[in-house]
């Protein structure tokens, strides 16, 4: 696989499991390269072995996200069964799905602001894996999905949910506070079809497990995800589907969240208020 990033000062880096080097020494129209972003990361992106650049170890690196832009913000709730049981939830026939203005994105490493008590007293966050889209599509089949998928990221999302409780109307505020998105700092690019379903989503709480579960128990996987909102409208590059928790811890400040998808990566963020 290889491993779209970029660092705190915003130049892009294209990596493997031995490092990262400027996409600019792997690609000399970097411009070019820059604006087609994550278009580019569907199998066009070339390869780090050829870089006239010496490999950086990930561990001597600081990074912003991945994109320097993101599209819409998909959410899917209730996917787990065994999370919308914990809610004493009814399985969804259709993906419960709601959208997140972009305000809501901080960077890897957070830090994740919780809003002030008089605005909310309950916020969980929750591990999940998020799908970003690659090419411009619509009404795609799920057989085709990774033809149109740029590459996947941990995520950490944040609720509200004692704004949610209150009405469930509620839902787009209660997802909508400043920081309540923290996007992994590496976009994981397959370079052929890349197998979730055995794939393991753990959301943890100052170095304790609060929820795990894998791929193949969604009620809904990602490529059908995929397909479905493609049904309803056009899909850009950058786009983002989160799709769905294996369950939601409650947080406070000075607590340390991370988010941790198998074979993908993960992303932590302190918490303050």
């Amino acid at each position: 696989m290889k491993y779209l990033a970029r660092t705190s000062t915003g130049e892009p880096l294209l990596g493997d499991d031995d490092g990262f080097v400027p996409l600019g020494s792997v690609e000399p129209d970097l411009e070019r390269v820059r604006q087609a972003l994550p278009r580019a990361a569907v199998g066009t992106l070339g390869d780090v072995d050829d870089a006239t650049a010496d490999r950086i170890p990930a561990a001597n690196l600081t990074f912003a996200a991945p994109l320097e832009r993101f599209g819409k913000l998909w959410g899917i709730g209730l996917n787990y069964e065994e999370h919308a049981g914990d809610l004493d939830e009814d399985r969804p026939e259709e993906p419960a799905s709601f959208m997140k203005p972009s305000s809501v994105l901080t960077g890897p490493g957070g830090p994740i602001r919780l809003p002030p008590t008089d605005r909310s007293e309950r916020v969980t966050a929750e591990a999940e894996l998020a799908v970003v889209m690659g090419r411009t599509c619509r009404n795609v089949a799920e057989a085709d999905v990774d033809d149109v998928v740029a590459g996947y990221l941990p995520v950490i999302d944040m609720t509200a949910e004692d704004v949610l409780q209150r009405n469930p109307r509620f839902l787009t505020r209660a997802k909508s506070f400043d920081t309540f998105l923290v996007p992994g700092p590496v976009l994981v690019v397959p370079e052929e079809p890349l197998e979730l379903s055995s794939l393991s989503v753990r959301t943890e709480v100052n170095g304790e497990v609060e929820a795990e579960n894998e791929i193949r128990n969604m009620l809904f996987p990602p490529a059908e995800i995929v397909s479905f909102h493609s049904g309803v409208m056009t899909l850009e590059p950058g786009d983002v589907f989160s799709t769905g928790t294996p369950g939601a811890a409650p947080i406070e400040p000075g607590d340390h969240v991370r988010a941790v998808v198998e074979s993908i990566g993960s992303v932590d963020a302190p918490v303050t208020r």
